[in-house]
C-alpha cells in the first residue's frame, strides 16, 4: 500500500511538469508566486547546462568525448582554412562551446516567442509557466544537434558571440552588484537609525575595512606575480589605472556635495566595487598570452595536442571558480527578487513589488493552499523577454568562463589566450566604475529628478 501511494505521489508529481501551466494547479509545488517559481526553473536549465559543460571539461571525460560519432573526425576547417589534426587535444572546448551554443539558442527561442506578453491571460504565457518537461525534451534536442555542428568555422564565429555576450553580461553584473551595495548600505544605516547605532557602525566600519584590506593585498600580489621590473608593461599599466580609478570614486562617494545629494552613499559601496573591479582586473591579467607575465597561463596554451608528452591540464583556474560563484549569485539574484530602486526596476524591466502583486499574496496566504499561484493576471511582474535573454548572455559568459576565454589556433593544435579576452575585461572594469561614478553624481547633475 505505501509503494502505491508513493507511485501515485509521483505521477502527481509528474502530471505538473508535463501539464500546460500545470504549477497553477497541482499541489505538489510550493506556495510561492507563478513568476518566481518559472524564472527557478528556466535557471535551473541554466545551471544543469553548466553542470553538464563542467562534466565534460573534466579530464577523465574529456578524453572519452572522442568516442562520440563525428566529434572528432581529426579533420575540418578554421576561419576557413582546410586542416586535418588530431582534435583530442581540446574536446572539452568544443564540448563547452555546443553546450553553450545549446542553451543560448534555448533560451533565445523563447525570448523570441514571448516578446510583449502583457499579462498571464496571453495564451504564451501559459508556455512560459508550463510544460516543463517538454521544455526539457527541447534542450536536450537543441544539445544532441549541437553536438553534430561541423566545425568549420563555428568555433571562431562563436567564439565572438561569446565574447560579446560576456561583456554584457558583466555589465549586468555591475549593475546588480552597485544596486546590491547601495541596498546593503541604506538597510543597515537605517537599522543603526532605529536600533543599536554603535552596533551596526561598527559592523559597516568592520566590513568596509575587510573590503579595502583585500582589495589592497591583492593589488599587490597583482603587481608581485603578473608584472616584472623588466618589462610586462601592459600589467603594470592596467593595474596602475584601475587602482586609481578605485581611489577616484572612493574619495568621490565621501565627497560633501555628493554626501548632501546622497546621504546613504559612502565607503561600504565603493569598498564593494573596489573589490569587485580588482576581480576583473586580476581575471583580465589571466588572460595576457604571455607566460612570462602571466603565470597562470594554462599548460594548453602551449601543449594543446594529444601528442604531447605533457598530461592534459584541467580548465579550472581561481578566476574561472570565482567568476562561476559570481554568475550563480547573480542569476539567482535576477530569478528570485527585484531591486529597492526603481530606477533599477525600470532597467532590468522588473516591478516585483507592485500594488497588485501584493493584493494577490495576500488572498493566497489567505488561503493557505500551498501551490504556485498566479501573480500576473493584471500584468507580468517582468519582461519575459529580458528575462531570456540575460539568461542568453548568462549562457555565453558561462561558456567564455569554463574555457578560460581561450581559442584554437588555424592548426587545430593549440590553445592559446588572445588579448581579445585581456582588453573586454578591462574595459568592462572601466565601464562598471564609470556606471558607479553617475550614480553619486547624477543627483547633482540632474537635479530635478527623483533618485531617492
Amino acid at each position: 500500500m505505501g509503494a502505491c501511494l508513493g507511485v501515485c505521489s509521483l505521477l502527481s508529481c509528474v502530471s505538473c511538469l508535463c501539464g500546460p501551466a500545470s504549477c497553477l494547479l497541482c499541489g505538489c509545488c510550493p506556495s510561492a508566486r507563478n513568476s518566481t517559481v518559472s524564472r527557478l526553473l528556466f535557471t535551473f536549465f541554466l545551471f544543469l547546462c553548466t553542470l553538464v559543460s563542467i562534466i565534460m571539461i573534466i579530464p577523465g571525460v574529456e578524453k572519452e568525448l572522442y568516442k562520440l560519432p563525428g566529434f572528432c573526425e581529426g579533420s575540418g576547417s578554421v576561419l576557413g582554412v582546410q586542416v586535418h589534426a588530431d582534435c583530442s587535444g581540446f574536446l572539452g572546448h568544443k564540448a563547452v562551446y555546443r553546450m553553450g551554443f545549446a542553451a543560448a539558442s534555448f533560451f533565445f527561442l523563447f525570448a523570441v516567442i514571448m516578446v510583449c506578453v502583457r499579462s498571464s491571460k496571453d495564451p504564451r504565457a501559459a508556455v512560459q509557466n508550463g510544460f516543463w518537461f517538454l521544455k526539457f525534451l527541447v534542450l536536450v534536442g537543441l544539445t544532441v544537434g549541437a553536438f553534430y555542428i561541423p566545425d568549420g568555422s563555428f568555433t571562431s564565429v562563436w567564439f565572438y558571440f561569446g565574447v560579446v555576450g560576456s561583456f554584457l553580461f558583466i555589465l549586468i553584473q555591475l549593475i546588480l552588484l552597485i544596486d546590491f551595495a547601495h541596498s546593503w548600505s541604506q538597510l543597515w544605516l537605517r537599522n543603526a537609525g532605529e536600533g543599536s547605532a554603535k552596533g551596526w557602525y561598527a559592523a559597516l566600519c568592520a566590513v568596509t575595512f575587510i573590503f579595502y584590506a583585500a582589495s589592497i593585498v591583492a593589488i599587490v600580489l597583482l603587481y608581485v606575480y603578473y608584472t616584472k621590473p623588466q618589462g610586462c608593461t601592459e600589467g603594470k599599466v592596467l593595474i596602475s589605472i584601475n587602482l586609481i580609478l578605485c581611489v577616484i570614486v572612493s574619495t568621490m562617494s565621501i565627497l560633501p556635495k555628493i554626501q548632501d545629494a546622497q546621504p546613504h552613499s559612502g565607503l561600504l559601496q565603493a569598498s564593494l566595487i573596489t573589490l569587485y573591479t580588482v576581480f576583473i582586473t586580476w581575471s583580465a591579467l589571466a588572460n595576457v598570452p604571455n607566460q612570462d607575465c602571466n603565470p597562470t597561463l594554462l599548460l594548453r596554451n602551449s601543449t594543446g595536442s594529444a601528442e604531447a608528452a605533457q598530461p592534459l591540464t584541467t580548465w579550472w583556474d581561481a578566476p574561472s571558480i570565482v567568476g562561476l560563484v559570481i554568475f550563480i549569485l547573480c542569476t539567482l539574484f535576477i530569478s528570485i527578487r527585484s531591486s529597492d530602486h526603481a530606477q533599477v526596476n525600470k532597467m532590468m524591466l522588473t516591478e516585483e513589488s507592485g500594488a497588485g502583486a501584493s493584493a494577490v499574496d495576500a488572498v493566497a496566504a489567505e488561503s493557505g493552499v500551498h501551490r504556485a499561484y498566479d501573480n500576473e493576471l493584471d500584468g507580468v511582474t517582468y519582461s519575459y523577454s529580458f528575462f531570456h535573454l540575460c539568461l542568453v548572455l548568462a549562457a555565453l559568459y558561462i561558456m567564455m568562463t569554463l574555457t578560460n576565454w581561450y581559442r584554437p589556433d588555424e592548426s587545430l593544435r593549440v590553445l592559446s589566450s588572445p588579448w581579445t579576452a585581456v582588453w573586454v575585461k578591462i574595459c568592462s572594469s572601466w565601464a562598471g566604475l564609470l556606471l558607479y561614478a553617475w550614480t553619486l553624481v547624477a543627483p547633482l547633475v540632474l537635479p530635478d529628478r527623483d533618485f531617492s
